[in-house]
């Protein structure tokens, strides 16, 4: 029995993004070839170029699907913590600390700015935006942090995140950088905290 058009479709899309993703994992994008994924999937380049325009295309669906599963992990990180500070603390750090894993490393964190710009320009970036938000004003009603805004509190959160986690994937000596990085940002945030006497 013949399956249902929608079905093969999203099997050909699924094919497409697994193929583009161990390619742009393993080589890169500079080195991943349309021909060398469409082959590895079983399909032709027309597939390709339906359901994702061209390379650039698929690589955004590529990060689409890395972000919203990073996204999974640290709302899962975040709910393990003994509080909601400490779960705001360790869900912004462990993004930071992604940026060691190597297909986030390379992918979301080298590939993708140098192909797709800045990713605080990504469709992504106001999902985050709004969560950090959310976060902040619930840290602030509750008296945990000063009185912050929250939008330009998560703004600049998110920018200092970002940067940290590509300069790590960039680095030389990654883990090196990661553990600087971490621990600054770690006290960059404890800014935000109310002191007690």
């Amino acid at each position: 029995m013949r399956k249902p058009r929608s079905e093969m479709i999203a099997e050909t899309r699924a094919k497409l993004l697994a193929a583009g993703r161990e390619a742009f994992g393993s080589v890169g994008y500079a080195e991943a070839s349309m021909d060398d994924f469409t082959a590895a999937a079983g399909l032709t380049r027309g597939a390709l170029y339906h359901h994702f325009g061209d390379k650039k295309g698929l690589l955004q669906a590529v990060i689409n699907e890395i972000d919203a599963e990073m996204a999974g992990r640290l709302c899962g990180i975040s709910a393990q913590a003994s509080s909601r500070w400490q779960g705001f603390v360790d869900e912004n750090v462990g993004y930071v600390e992604m940026a060691l894993e190597p297909e986030i490393q390379r992918i979301m964190f080298r590939d993708g700015p140098a192909v797709l710009g800045d990713p605080s320009g990504w469709p992504s970036a106001n999902g985050c935006i709004t969560t950090i938000t959310q976060s902040l004003r619930s840290l602030r009603e509750e008296g945990t942090i000063v009185d912050i805004d929250p939008e330009a509190g998560a703004r600049l959160i998110n920018a200092a995140s970002s940067s940290a986690a590509q300069w790590i994937a960039n680095s030389d000596d990654p883990e090196a950088t990661s553990k600087r990085a971490v621990a600054a940002f770690r006290t960059f945030l404890d800014g935000l905290l109310i002191k007690r006497d």
